[in-house]
């Protein structure tokens, strides 16, 4: 990338509105976990065929980022908050006001599709004004912000619930999209210009894809960041029945346990930022991933002995969600770093790709019959050991002339 166009400075309420678009899914996600059971018995159904609306969510944000990434390279990126963002208000009055279970799906992919706006638009917001290692410290940034929300969401929600129906969760979230919406006619200002944006028709937009795609310096770091990154899902689809059912938290405290481990990724993304100064961007990926991997034995072994130590538990829970807040921003930064102008289509084949593999983990976690626990560390096994046979093997690419 060009030392010309690449800023190395940013103002933290810059950040604070990227991670605010960001917010949205983990907020959209964990806050109506705890109203599941409440939703099935007001819609007749069991609580699982409810919680058929998380994969659907998921769903909708994957297809949705593959479509705003090439539009955003088209005709820059805020014009497609604006038609996301709509659509996402407009998507939660139609969740609060869902009559059953499939209205409900229904209701979140759409929700979902409008929601995902959000985390396109950051990366490549990011990817269009600072270089690679600037890059890196921005996503770090962001997601210390960002990780406030899954912080606050499962107790938010369970607040919620204790004076409100649970309509009343996707009506704050509705008021969340629209706060943002105007934050975003006010404050965004647009970051490609006129003379960078890519003219493209339906049959290009496949060729770009494909041209992404068969990009190493893109396609590597993409994958080890996204397999990584997608234990998340596998934490959250399990969590419950680890921490709930087995362990018999109460809602209460397994909200605050959820929340321990979002601290995890911001505390893990702030020292990912001050070690910047003392370790390079890929010894910093490779330090996420060794304690990932730690973390994913330690709870193979818990699974396979059978333990009844929740704190043994809870420990190698947090090492492998923490890890993110070293993987995730590093492997972000090191594959947009070659992606130019077409950062926002690289952006959503990133986004799409993270949520098909939590849509892979929550496939696979239906198929396996052992204990909840030692299921989910199966699962995360496989996509650590995707990620960091990548990542021991990952090289810096090399920056080009001006």
């Amino acid at each position: 990338m060009s030392t010309k166009n690449a800023n190395k400075n940013y103002a933290m309420s810059w950040i604070i509105l990227l991670a605010s678009l960001t917010a949205l899914g983990p907020l959209s996600i964990d806050m109506y976990l705890s109203a599941l059971p409440q939703m099935a018995r007001d819609f007749g159904t069991t609580t699982q065929q409810v919680a058929n609306s998380l994969p659907a969510y998921f769903l909708g944000l994957a297809i949705g980022q593959l479509v705003y990434g090439p539009v955003s390279d088209r005709i820059g990126r805020k014009p497609p908050l604006y038609f996301g963002l709509t659509l996402y208000v407009v998507a939660g009055l139609l969740c609060a006001f869902a009559e059953n279970e499939w209205s409900l799906i229904a209701a979140r992919v759409l929700q979902a599709v409008g929601g995902c706006v959000g985390v396109v638009i950051a990366r490549a917001a990011i990817r269009d004004r600072l270089d690679m290692h600037s890059a890196a410290q921005a996503f770090a940034s962001m997601m210390i912000v960002s990780t406030i929300a899954p912080i606050i969401a499962p107790s938010l929600g369970a607040w919620v619930l204790a004076v409100f129906e649970w309509q009343m969760i996707f009506v704050i979230l509705m008021l969340f999209g629209l706060a943002i919406l105007v934050c975003v006619h006010f404050f965004f200002e647009e970051t490609l210009q006129p003379e960078r944006r890519l003219k493209l028709n339906f049959k290009q937009v496949l060729s770009l894809y494909s041209a992404i795609l068969q990009d190493p310096s893109f396609r590597k770091p993409m994958l080890a960041g996204c397999f990584s990154s997608a234990v998340l899902f596998c934490y959250i689809t399990s969590s419950s029945a680890i921490l709930m059912e087995h362990f018999h938290l109460s809602e209460q405290v397994f909200a605050y346990v959820f929340g321990a481990n979002a601290v995890g990724i911001m505390l893990f993304s702030t020292l990912n930022k001050h070690l910047a100064d003392r370790l390079n961007i890929l010894h910093r990926l490779r330090v996420g991933t060794t304690l990932q991997l730690s973390g994913v034995i330690a709870l193979l072994a818990l699974g396979l002995i059978g333990t009844e130590s929740l704190i043994l538990v809870l420990m190698a829970m947090f090492m492998v969600v923490a890890s993110i807040g070293f993987t995730g921003p590093n492997a972000m930064a090191i594959a947009m770093s070659e992606q130019g102008a077409r950062a926002g289509t690289a952006s959503a084949i990133m986004g799409s790709v993270q949520f098909s593999c939590g849509l892979l983990g929550g496939v696979l976690l239906n198929f396996m019959g052992w204990s909840a626990l030692l299921n989910m560390a199966l699962v995360m096994a496989i996509f650590v050991g995707i990620a960091a046979s990548t990542i021991y093997r990952l090289q810096l690419p090399l920056p080009k002339a001006d």
